[in-house]
């Protein structure tokens, strides 16, 4: 469905970023892979998205956190793969404290890499789309860019911020070809996510499932995690002719945890 299109995902080495790229590659679009992580790891991830899919693939160590790193990142997509025709923002980072403790180089760095870098990567993507007519800007948001909970104030501040920055891009761009669009996870069950669950269960000395439903009930009706899988081919729906007019929306994705 995508053949001929090419597409960046940040922070796509691991977990939700590397569903999307999977997802995206399967649908034959050409895609550069970013983030961070062991190199010899990272260039097997590539090599075998593009011998399983058939496409060409890339890679960029561009620290999101950087603006001239995300330019650089754009340009490198652009002279490498032929284009940036999708862009999906997805690196983010968390750190957990109550605000009055939250630590303000913790703060900058939130807001520089879940919000600051998307806005750098969609001003830098957008001339190209508009030259060619068409585009596709998906940025992955969260529950929490649509809710809040305690000791979050840089993360919720920061999604917030990036719900309201994929509408106003798609106002902006509304005749243009391109639509913009945020995708809002509930728990997903990365690899990361996983870890943290055998943890808590160790700890607190009870099975992995019964740990799984004891996070999950915190926040969602919905006793099932959502999977990388599942938020790729949400992002491949939306660079879909069927999502052609589905632009500034912010899709929840998230067991009902916003139902609420």
């Amino acid at each position: 469905m995508l053949k001929d299109k090419a597409a960046i995902v940040t922070g796509s080495t691991s977990g939700i970023g590397l569903g999307i790229a999977t997802a995206l590659a399967a649908q034959k679009s050409r895609v550069m892979l970013n983030g961070f992580g062991d190199r010899a790891a990272i260039e097997n991830i590539r090599k075998g998205l593009a011998e399983q899919h058939g496409v060409k693939t890339a890679y960029s160590s561009a620290d999101v956190s950087r603006p001239a790193e995300i330019r650089a990142l754009i340009e490198s997509a652009e002279r490498e793969l032929g284009a940036v025709d999708i862009l999906v923002n997805n690196a983010g980072i968390q750190h957990v404290a109550p605000v009055e403790e939250f630590p303000d180089d913790k703060w900058d760095a939130i807001i520089a890499i879940n919000l600051s870098a998307a806005f750098h990567a969609v001003k830098a993507a957008l001339p190209g789309m508009k030259r060619r007519g068409w585009g596709r800007i998906i940025n992955i948001a969260s529950a929490h860019g649509l809710v809040a909970s305690a000791e979050k104030a840089g993360y919720v501040a920061a999604k917030h911020g990036l719900v309201g920055l994929t509408k106003v891009v798609a106002i902006e761009t509304a005749n243009s070809g391109v639509t913009c669009n945020a995708i809002c996870p509930g728990w997903v069950l990365t690899p990361l996510v996983q870890k943290q669950v055998e943890a808590k269960a160790k700890e607190a000395g009870i099975s992995v499932e019964q740990a799984k439903e004891n996070l999950l009930r915190e926040k969602q009706p919905m006793l099932r995690f959502t999977s990388p899988e599942q938020v790729g081919a949400l992002a491949v729906f939306l660079c879909g002719d069927h999502a052609a007019t589905l632009t500034g929306a912010a899709l929840s994705v998230d067991g009902g945890w916003t139902a609420q």
